[in-house]
């Protein structure tokens, strides 16, 4: 059952990708099946949305999340920089296989007296550990109950990603 929905979301994925490319926009949500379920996932592959990231987000569905996409394979570390929810993450290389995974608790919120500098020096950052190429967020508690750890694969487009990177 999973498989099919896997392939039916993929597949629908796959259109939405050749429509977008058509129409010269590009697409805005993609699925990834982590552990065997399937998330629709925002898309971030630019620097400004990889910055924006979820803060400010208020809460996901279940079966919501964001993928991330870089241009270059490297050593990432990812921060809570104003998030109001806490996240699960997980990197992922090229291929498709998890580097690292963290469940990020949502931190202080800068404060007035706080300046840009000092609220980011506090931050927790959490590592790839390895180079890794994008990086998955869903709500936290997640991806531990599905098996998601380090070695584990993904299933999204990463090809289509891959070229919207920038």
């Amino acid at each position: 059952m999973h498989a099919l929905t896997s392939v039916a979301s993929l597949s629908s994925v796959a259109l939405l990708a050749l429509a977008a490319c058509e129409s010269g926009t590009a697409p805005t949500t993609m699925a990834v099946t982590a552990g065997g379920r399937t998330f629709e996932c925002k898309i971030s592959a630019d620097e400004a949305s990889r910055e924006q990231g979820l803060g400010g987000v208020a809460s996901l569905g279940p079966d919501e999340g964001m993928i991330f996409a870089f241009p270059g394979v490297e050593t990432h570390n990812f921060w809570m920089r104003r998030c109001i929810i806490g996240l699960d993450i997980a990197f992922i290389d090229p291929l498709g296989f998890v580097t690292a995974v963290h469940t990020m608790p949502a931190e202080e919120l800068q404060r007035p007296d706080e300046s840009e500098d000092e609220y980011l020096s506090r931050l927790k950052r959490y590592p790839s550990i390895a180079p890794a190429q994008f990086a998955l967020e869903v709500a936290p508690g997640t991806l531990e109950p599905l098996g998601v750890r380090r070695g584990s694969r993904l299933e999204f487009d990463r090809d289509a990603l891959k070229k919207l990177a920038r």
